[in-house]
């Protein structure tokens, strides 16, 4: 399989390097990280107006009809940066279920302001004791006048309280574990019933809780056919689960970067310490990590855009992030222990990076759940 970027990808690549290099430094990301928001309007607004928000969002709707091949090279960018904007809570979660799933009218009157960037959106998902089973939903959609009536809580929903939209699923019949009657609703953020508890993550990213009680939405807000949303649900997460993969490809470049130039700076007995050979072996273990995590991401994210046997594609994708977990723990831990004691100071970088890659190894499933995940497959 050809992974050597187009035209059109490198020089999309090029822009997201001029970006970074101008305008998200270091510097100005921890000081957005630790403001009231944790995200900067600024900085997302100059992202949709380079085409970055709307690059996976159909061309019809006003975006570039991208897939995961061709955000890659964003993915990386977002993941080297550490960029905590809600670009994948947007673009790739909320927004993909509404340009995969929803009414015309619907996907008309969200996807274009999304892609303008005067629109954030999050898919509110996870559940407590659902242990990133996507078929465990509690949330109950009770029908009501002229629509669904929801009532329940969803955990640690990415950019939830800031989001201006939200897609939620919700059980509109059957048990809590049962893969069908679970469906998906489009809420709009301050609507009654509506509330939103902040969570500063481990990363520095933002999440929160989202409570609905008795919160009250149209038939037209649905996504899809009621009941019948979990294979949407699988579709979106597996293409967010790849792209997941590519930012850990861009953290973990980083990462590495920032310790060989430590081993080449920091000195004992005299000498570099990146002259010890046992030290250049451990950075050849850690260059090794990053060219296989960055074949598996290529390949889960070709298995998103062209996989349409929805096993194939969820074995690819498991099969990424297994691997991908793993090269993230050991990545890190290394990168911390290879800098000594300065690698746990909060004015390095690396030690950001740090969190966001054992953040990532968590993230959309940790390493347990895919080899189960597999397993099942497999049978």
């Amino acid at each position: 399989m050809n992974f050597d970027p187009t035209e059109e990808q490198q020089l999309l690549a090029a822009s997201i390097a001029r970006f970074v290099e101008r305008d998200y430094t270091f510097e100005t990301r921890r000081r957005i990280v630790a403001s009231v928001e944790g995200a900067s309007r600024d900085v997302w607004r100059t992202m949709a107006d380079l085409g970055l928000v709307g690059l996976p969002l159909p061309a019809e709707y006003g975006g570039f009809g991208g897939g995961a091949v061709d955000a890659f090279a964003l993915m990386e960018a977002i993941g080297s940066a550490l960029i905590v904007e809600p670009w994948l809570a947007t673009s790739a979660l909320g927004a993909q279920l509404v340009a995969r799933g929803a009414s015309d009218a619907l996907k008309r009157r969200l996807l274009p302001p999304v892609a303008q960037g005067t629109r954030t959106m999050t898919f509110a998902h996870a559940e407590t004791d659902a242990r990133h089973t996507l078929s465990h939903v509690a949330v109950r959609a009770t029908p009501g006048d002229a629509g669904y009536v929801l009532n329940g809580t969803k955990r640690n929903a990415a950019n939830g309280a800031a989001a201006d939209t939200l897609v939620v699923s919700a059980r509109s019949s059957g048990g809590d574990a049962e893969r069908d009657g679970i469906s998906l609703f489009v809420v709009e953020q301050g609507a009654p019933g509506l509330s939103t508890h902040p969570l500063r993550m481990l990363d520095g990213t933002r999440a929160a809780d989202v409570v609905l009680d008795g919160v009250r939405v149209s038939h037209d807000a649905a996504i899809g056919v009621t009941g019948n949303a979990l294979p949407l649900i699988e579709e979106v997460t597996d293409f967010a689960t790849a792209l997941i993969c590519a930012e850990a490809v861009g953290a973990i470049k980083s990462a590495n970067d920032a310790t060989l130039d430590y081993l080449k700076t920091r000195k004992q007995f005299g000498v570099p310490i990146g002259s010890f050979q046992a030290l250049q072996h451990r950075m050849v273990d850690l260059a090794i990590e990053y060219e296989q995590v960055k074949s598996m991401a290529c390949l889960a994210c070709a298995a998103v855009d062209t996989e349409r046997d929805a096993t194939r594609r969820a074995r690819t994708v498991s099969a990424a992030k297994l691997r991908i977990a793993d090269a993230c723990r050991r990545v890190s831990q290394e990168s911390i222990q290879l800098h000594g004691g300065m690698g746990m100071s909060d004015e390095l970088k690396v030690s950001h990076t740090f969190r966001r890659l054992t953040a990532i190894a968590q993230q959309f499933g940790d390493a347990d759940h895919h080899l189960a995940r597999l397993a099942a497959l497999d049978r």
